[in-house]
């Protein structure tokens, strides 16, 4: 059985987080506060976790600009569960250049799994595919050149 590492344990409760005070109509630090628990602490980067949410929270009106390039329709039209999914992806790719291209789209298209709706991973897929080209042209064309050979 693989083992979940901490950053994907922090970026679980970090989709969680983030859909539970959009659909509340809550800040997203109070809904954190929710999955910074003894039950959870253990399991994800605390630190990290913070960062993904309070990062996303603040950069969120850019972060909707920038989506906008890559998706069919209206941010607002899109699942809640996908759209902070997308944003938390997006944060990633633009505020964490640390993080390899291929690691925010995998572990992004597993939350969409995890937590949308059924066919919801693959337009998550498409529309980070759009944003990798876009935000991180370098490491797409290197991932799509791999890819070929």
């Amino acid at each position: 059985m693989a083992r979940v590492l901490p950053r994907s344990h922090s970026r679980a409760a970090a989709v969680q987080a983030l859909y539970q005070a959009l659909v509340n109509n809550q800040q997203p630090e109070k809904a954190a506060l929710d999955f910074v628990t003894a039950e959870n602490s253990d399991k994800i980067d605390v630190k990290y976790f913070n960062g993904l949410v309070e990062g996303v929270s603040k950069e969120i009106d850019s972060l909707d600009a920038e989506l906008a390039y890559a998706i069919d329709r209206d941010l607002a039209e899109i699942d809640p569960v996908e759209s902070s999914v997308l944003r938390l992806a997006v944060f990633e790719f633009m505020h964490r250049p640390e993080v390899p291209y291929r690691v925010v789209v995998n572990e992004a298209v597993e939350l969409a799994k995890a937590f949308g709706g059924e066919k919801g991973h693959k337009y998550v897929n498409g529309v980070l595919d759009k944003m990798g080209s876009k935000l991180r042209a370098v490491e797409y064309k290197a991932s799509k050149a791999r890819r070929k050979s």
